[in-house]
């Protein structure tokens, strides 16, 4: 049943315990790729520490885009700069609204950017502890062969509420319960932004297990993963786990 593959998988990651007892994740992080070249955003993300709380849609990234100033996402999907002194130096109060105008098919700036990555970390570093949470559904897919491993497949919708890539997203399983791919649609990018996420080299952090290198690759229409090129690359040297 989905729901005994959503307890496996919450006991591989570290356990509900462990994150209902957390109130934030901090991680370390670079990232980079052609999905953020190709918007002029390409180094925006580099050793950022993302501070992601585990009791709402919430993430800080610090330094942020320069030194001295952070980013931050609230619930409900307003993203805004500001100073190490929380002045305000520029806001967007709606950042997925914007996404739908020309000047976004061409460019990001700097709170595009700021949106797209900070709700994306929150629903990397969530799953799979929110799967459990009454406003998810969750059902098992057929299993995924992949380089010769079997993996079980949870398809997953979230709710409405939530900002990340899409409602609908796959997260494939390892014998262990580790997510080791995630196939989402990337709507911010365009709905032809259909993602092979890739999870590697897990490491445990004060109790809580982490991916340290994550690679997205396109995916095809039969959900097998094109090799090239690589959309976004993820690199995580260190991760804590705060009261």
């Amino acid at each position: 049943m989905a729901i005994e593959l959503v307890e496996e998988a919450i006991a591989a990651h570290g356990g509900m315990e462990m994150w209902e007892g957390a109130g934030e994740v901090s991680v370390q992080l670079s990232s980079g790729g052609l999905a953020f070249a190709s918007k002029f955003q390409g180094s925006a993300v580099r050793d950022v520490r993302a501070r992601i709380s585990t009791r709402g849609q919430h993430v800080i990234f610090e330094p942020y885009p320069a030194a001295g100033q952070r980013g931050v996402f609230e619930q409900g999907g307003r993203v805004r700069i500001e100073t190490e002194a929380g002045e305000p130096v520029e806001e967007r109060e709606n950042a997925r609204g914007a996404f739908g105008d020309l000047r976004h098919r061409l460019w990001w700036d700097r709170l595009d950017i700021l949106y797209f990555a900070t709700y994306a970390m929150w629903t990397y570093v969530s799953a799979p502890f929110v799967f459990a949470r009454e406003d998810y559904a969750v059902r098992e897919l057929d299993p995924w062969m992949e380089d010769g491993e079997r993996r079980r497949r949870l398809a997953v919708t979230f709710p409405e509420h939530v900002h990340t890539h899409s409602r609908e997203q796959v997260f494939h399983l390892d014998a262990s319960g580790l997510i080791r791919r995630h196939d989402y649609t990337a709507e911010p990018i365009g709905g032809w932004a259909k993602a092979a996420h890739y999870c590697h080299d897990h490491r445990t952090f004060d109790g809580l297990v982490v991916p340290t290198r994550r690679r997205v690759y396109p995916r095809k229409p039969n959900n097998q993963r094109r090799a090239a090129p690589l959309l976004v690359w993820i690199d995580v040297p260190r991760a804590a786990v705060h009261d």
